[in-house]
């Protein structure tokens, strides 16, 4: 057992300068009148500094009440809580990565959050605000030395491991692909619709209604590029490292192993540049979309060898644009006029693969060792028509494999097929998986997004 450490001294105060904002919009838009007369007319000012006094003594007292150590058995112990207290066990044996966040304002004070992720569990209640960002680094490199079953002696250093990285977004290139994106695209095409609707009506109110539309492409594109601003990939021993952000910098990791299934989108704006993007669900993160905590995008945009060179670190021996994937039957066409030609199904020795979409065309991939199920629906008019769509369960995540509106008795021997191909890869692989990405040489360059891999 290890002795209680704190985080950093300043995390209080960081704490209490986060509130300003909140606390401002509070006072000055729902009711800052009323609150100034119950305390007795200290004006709006006095109102926002008593309150953020309030903030900063239970900050103050939260970061008092906040310890990390290691107990006998080896894992991290988080205790916190003023009027409730808490204990957390971060069992190590479970851990599936450590991530490093650096918000806005935690940047401008040298500090970052740590937040280690456990299977099954939400990293909320484990998170580490804050911590001097080379203490955050050097406790990241610990917690996963641990996990791996190393050990150290108290205050001695812990290497990290090394890395290559392996693909670097340019910013233009990251800004185009977001302009064209079919989300941008549609609010753009929005905006002079309502204005001439209200133009015919005489509704004036939607034609400011459809001024006020122009901020919404703006909005929707510079909240992406902000958060996707610098997008670097990086292999290392623990898993894909991927960092990211402009305003909120995040370095995080895609752990050995874990990736369930990958997607390659490529909207239809995109197609004559050859861009796509890259998504992935990873086994023993919450929750179903992106979020801070969980990561899903791995490529928000790169030429497609380059995305192929990559899945090859993700799901060795994938690649769905080699195989050859059966259409769906004429009749479909009645089901889904729109994707018709894209629909499709296959299989290699190692995975599943479908496509499907219209104005953003996917090719979905699980490994057959990583099936969870596999189910058959029909819906009444997919019975009319005699097809049937065969999904393959993975873990939650933005990837959903769905063989789409296939003959319905060609659908029942897929899915029969894939049972057995799941169960058969299974008992092949056995407990002992790979834990670790292979480390490309450092005397290669890394390539960016114009690179011409094979």
């Amino acid at each position: 057992m290890t002795e209680p450490r704190h985080t950093h001294p300043v995390t209080p105060l960081v704490t209490m300068v986060r509130a300003v904002p909140v606390l401002i919009f509070g006072v000055f838009v729902t009711g800052g009148g009323e609150a100034t007369n119950v305390l007795g007319g200290l004006g709006t000012g006095g109102v926002i500094v008593l309150i953020l006094v309030g903030v900063g003594i239970y900050a103050y007292f939260s970061w008092t009440r906040l310890t990390f150590f290691y107990d006998d058995d080896g894992d991290l112990r988080i205790n916190s809580g003023v009027f409730v207290r808490n204990e957390r066990r971060v069992q190590l044996s479970r851990l599936q990565s450590v991530d490093v966040t650096q918000p806005i304002l935690a940047r401008l004070f040298g500090l970052a959050e740590l937040r280690p992720e456990v299977a099954g569990a939400s990293s909320e209640g484990t998170k580490l605000q804050y911590l001097a960002l080379d203490d955050a680094q050097q406790l990241r490199a610990e917690l996963l030395a641990r996990a791996s079953g190393l050990r150290r002696e108290e205050g001695a250093a812990v290497a990290t491991a090394p890395e290559q990285v392996l693909v670097q977004v340019p910013s233009p290139h990251l800004l185009a692909s977001l302009v064209l994106q079919p989300t941008t695209i549609f609010l753009v095409l929005l905006i002079p619709t309502v204005v001439a609707v209200a133009g015919v009506s005489g509704v004036w109110e939607l034609g400011l209604t459809g001024i006020l539309l122009v901020f919404a492409p703006v909005t929707v594109v510079g909240g992406q590029f902000l958060r996707y601003f610098g997008f670097t990939v990086a292999q290392s021993p623990d898993g894909l490292r991927l960092r990211f952000g402009l305003t909120s910098h995040r370095s995080q990791t895609v752990p050995p192993g874990r990736v369930q299934a990958v997607r390659i989108e490529r909207p239809l704006m995109w197609k004559p540049w050859g861009w796509v993007r890259v998504v992935v669900n990873v086994a023993g993160t919450m929750g179903g979309e992106e979020g801070e905590d969980r990561p899903s995008v791995i490529l928000p945009v790169a030429p497609l060898p380059v995305a192929r060179t990559l899945l090859q670190q993700v799901l060795p021996g994938v690649d769905p644009f080699s195989v050859d994937l059966t259409p769906a039957p004429a009749a479909a066409r009645w089901r889904a006029p729109l994707q018709y030609k894209q629909l499709g199904v296959g299989a290699t020795p190692v995975a599943f693969v479908t496509r499907r979409g219209w104005l953003v065309p996917k090719w979905d991939v699980v490994p057959h060792a990583r099936t969870q199920s596999v189910r058959l629906t029909q819906g009444p008019w997919q019975r009319w028509l005699g097809l049937a769509t065969v999904s393959v369960d993975s873990t939650p995540g933005p990837v959903s494999i769905a063989a789409l509106h296939q003959d319905a008795r060609t659908a029942r021997i897929l899915a029969q097929e894939q049972a057995d191909r799941a169960g058969l890869a299974r008992r092949q692989a056995g407990p002992g998986q790979p834990e670790s990405y292979p480390v490309a040489s450092p005397t290669v360059p890394p390539p960016g997004i114009d690179s011409d891999l094979p």
